[in-house]
C-alpha cells in the first residue's frame, strides 16, 4: 500500500529542471518581444529630450504643436500661436514635428 503512495508523488518529467524550462523560455520570449524594445524606446526618448533646443518644432503628448521658446530642466515653454505661450513638462514632449504646419498659423477651418 505504501509503494502506491510513493509512486503517486513522482513527477512525470522526472526532474525539477525539466519543469523550469518552459518558464525560462517564456521569460526569454517576453524579454525580446516586450522588455527590450521598451528599454530601447525609452533610451531614444531620453536622448531626444536631452537634445531639445530653442526654435525646435515639437508635438506634446496632449497634441499641441509648437515651437520651443524657453527651456529649463523640467519645463518647456512652447509658442503655439503668435504671442501665445504655454508651459509643459519636458517629459510630455513626444517628438519633433515631421510635416510642416499650415501657413496661417491657425489649424482651425472656418465653418462658413
Amino acid at each position: 500500500m505504501t509503494s502506491l503512495a510513493y509512486a503517486a508523488d513522482a513527477a512525470p518529467g522526472g526532474s525539477a529542471f525539466g519543469s523550469l524550462i518552459p518558464m525560462i523560455l517564456i521569460f526569454v520570449v517576453f524579454y525580446f518581444l516586450l522588455i527590450r524594445p521598451q528599454q530601447q524606446k525609452a533610451k531614444l526618448q531620453q536622448a531626444f529630450l536631452g537634445s531639445l533646443k530653442k526654435g525646435d518644432a515639437v508635438i506634446t503628448s496632449g497634441g499641441l504643436h509648437g515651437t520651443i521658446k524657453g527651456l529649463t530642466d523640467k519645463v518647456v515653454t512652447l509658442e503655439i500661436a503668435e504671442n501665445i505661450r504655454v508651459k509643459v513638462s519636458r517629459q510630455n514632449v513626444l517628438s519633433p514635428v515631421s510635416a510642416p504646419t499650415d501657413k496661417k498659423g491657425d489649424g482651425c477651418k472656418s465653418g462658413g
